[in-house]
Parts: structure tokens; C-alpha cells; sequence
């Protein structure tokens, strides 16, 4: 920072705010902080009393913090994102579309571990509406050395660090297991809230089904749900270890290859998640999902709405935070549940 004459200030960055005042009419900051001194800007700042201005001098090497702002834009930004203009250095991205909001957690913290740089995001893997905000960067300073730049860019690798995936899936089949559904002893209280959360994401139900209980009549009725291509198939019920819990076998003699029954979430733990060789996913859902608010349902569900292929690894890093804390009013997915 220095001071200097005002008429020498043309292309340097002002330091601090400056006030005018023009009485019985207006009060208030007329060049901001971070300001780029133009020549049409000499005239109404004399006007304003100010002969001398402190500044950051602009050397060569330097980059302002608008500039800044705008290179690590093009690290973050991606299809389905809107970039707002630079304000007091800082930038945000918005949503154009509902989807999934993924991070490359790993190269962000690689970015952030650069020295005056910074980038916040949402959580990954959570679903957004179009409007809402995903993501802020900006420099610290008002003007940054090139190499520090440079240095945030490497580490960022090769393609954007964000990723907004609009839902995919469309339609669902629903097959209830359990004699006492079948037979009608108890009404079918699980598929009403199953088909409101497919709904959220544009997943319609095309069809449901009550297998009753036993392994062969859970793979029957998956086997007729498949005949009517369905974008993703769910069971509900007899996902406990009881031994008149035949769901998790009956998915399994239906043909799909089951990447992992269990998660360490609660509630949820008795989930399952599977593939058919064509690729269309089934899952397994477990009781809780009738009755809880949140579940891993929900943190899963997202996912496969967005045609993301669910893998092990991606259920057991949900360990860490997939404890809900069954608040009185559910802020999901505003709060730490599956983060």
C-alpha cells in the first residue's frame, strides 16, 4: 500500500471504501474497496476532496482480486451453473436446473490448501433446486502473486471440481413384501411414503405389487417388475435378519448382484443396494423408511434419481455423520446427517 497524488492513481486498487456526500441528496460509498481507478474516476474523486488515495500499487505479477476471483471460477464452474458477477471480489454459482450437486472433496482441499485462495461449496451428493446457491471463491487480498494463483490451479488437476447431475430416473416399481400386507391384515402404509419421496424427484410409479412372504415369491414379483422396464425397482419390508425375512434372497434369485446389504447409518442400516446386468438398480428398504423422517433412503436416493451408479465405498463413508439426531423439526439436507 501506498499513498499518491490522485491524478497518478489511474490503474490501481483503491484500499478502503470512499464515502461522498452530496448534501440534501446522498451519502454513501462511492468507489468500493478493490476498485480499479479509471481516468473518468480523477474528476469525482477531486470532487470529493480526495487530492491523495492509498492504493495497492499494480506491479507486474500481480492479480487483482476480481481477476482472481474469475480463474478460480473456471476451477468450479460446470454445465447447469451461473456464474454471478464479481462483487467485492467475490463470485457465487447458482443452479439452472434441480439435480445432484457432487464435489471433488479430495481436489478441493487441495485448492484450499494453497496459501490466500479460497473456495466454499455446499455438500456433494445432496439434491439442489434450480436457484439455489452451490458454490463461492475469492481471494483474501486485494491483489494476489501470479505463482499462488498458478499453484491453486495445479492442484486442482484436470476438469472442474463441481458437478450438477439433473435427475435421470423416471419411473419406479414398488413391490410390498409380507403375508399380512398381501392378505390384508394391515394396510400398506409403506408405499405411500416411498412414492411421495420418488416424487420429489420426478420418479414415477408405474406400478405395485404385494409378493407375500418367501424367497421364491419376492424374485416372481421382481421378475414381473422388470418386465415393465422400469428406471429403478424397490422392495419394501423383510429386510431384518429375522428368518421369515426372505427379501434380501429374493433379490438376489431375481438375478441382481447385490453391492452391499447394510450401511452404518441409523436409521437404515438393514438397507440393500443392487444391479441388475442391464444396469437398473434395486434396492432394499427397510422398515425405518415407513416411519422415520430421514433415512439413508434419502441420502441414497438422490443418487440413483441422478443415474449414479451406487457403489460399497460410497455407503461405508457415510459412517462418519449417519447418525440422525431425530430433531423435532428435519432441516434435510441443511444439517450434518450423511456429511
Amino acid at each position: 500500500m501506498k499513498c499518491i497524488p490522485t491524478q497518478q492513481a489511474v490503474g490501481h486498487v483503491l484500499y478502503h471504501d470512499l464515502t461522498q456526500i452530496i448534501p440534501g441528496e446522498y451519502k454513501g460509498p462511492r468507489f468500493s474497496k478493490g476498485h480499479v481507478v479509471t481516468p473518468e474516476d480523477v474528476p469525482v474523486l477531486l470532487s470529493m476532496g480526495k487530492e491523495h488515495l492509498y492504493v495497492w500499487e499494480m506491479t507486474p505479477g500481480m492479480v487483482h482480486e476480481n481477476d482472481a476471483a474469475a480463474r478460480l471460477l473456471a476451477l468450479c464452474q460446470n454445465d447447469g451453473m451461473a456464474a454471478s458477477e464479481p462483487k467485492e471480489g467475490k463470485i457465487e454459482l447458482t443452479a439452472l436446473c434441480d439435480g445432484l450437486f457432487r464435489v471433488a472433496s479430495d481436489r478441493l482441499r487441495a485448492v484450499n490448501a494453497q496459501e490466500e485462495v479460497m473456495i466454499a461449496t455446499r455438500h456433494g451428493n445432496t439434491p439442489v433446486h434450480k436457484g439455489e446457491k452451490l458454490a463461492g471463491m475469492r481471494v483474501i487480498p486485494l491483489i494476489i502473486e501470479e505463482e499462488k494463483l498458478q499453484l491453486a490451479e495445479a492442484a486442482a488437476g484436470q476438469g472442474p471440481l463441481l458437478e450438477l447431475l439433473p435427475w435421470k430416473l423416471k419411473t419406479a416399481a414398488l413391490i410390498a413384501t409380507g403375508s399380512e400386507v398381501k392378505k390384508g391384515l394391515i394396510r400398506d402404509q409403506f408405499t405411500p411414503v416411498v412414492r411421495e419421496k420418488l416424487l420429489q424427484y420426478g420418479i414415477e410409479t408405474i406400478s405395485v405389487s404385494y409378493s407375500g412372504d418367501g424367497v421364491d415369491n419376492v424374485a416372481a414379483a421382481i421378475r414381473e417388475a422388470r418386465s415393465l422396464s422400469p428406471d429403478l425397482i424397490l422392495c419394501t419390508g423383510g429386510m431384518s435378519v429375522d428368518p421369515d425375512d426372505n427379501t434380501p434372497g429374493g433379490i438376489k434369485a431375481a438375478g441382481a448382484e447385490v453391492v452391499a446389504y447394510g450401511a452404518p447409518v441409523l436409521p437404515g442400516a438393514m438397507f440393500l443396494v443392487g444391479y441388475f446386468p442391464d444396469g437398473t438398480p434395486i434396492c432394499g428398504l427397510p422398515g425405518c423408511v415407513m416411519y422415520a423422517r430421514t433415512t439413508i433412503f434419502d441420502l441414497i436416493l438422490p443418487r440413483l434419481a441422478a443415474g449414479v451408479k451406487v457403489s460399497r465405498s460410497d455407503l461405508t463413508s457415510l459412517g462418519e455423520g449417519g447418525l440422525c439426531l431425530g430433531c423435532e423439526s428435519c432441516h434435510w439436507p441443511n444439517c450434518g446427517f450423511g456429511f
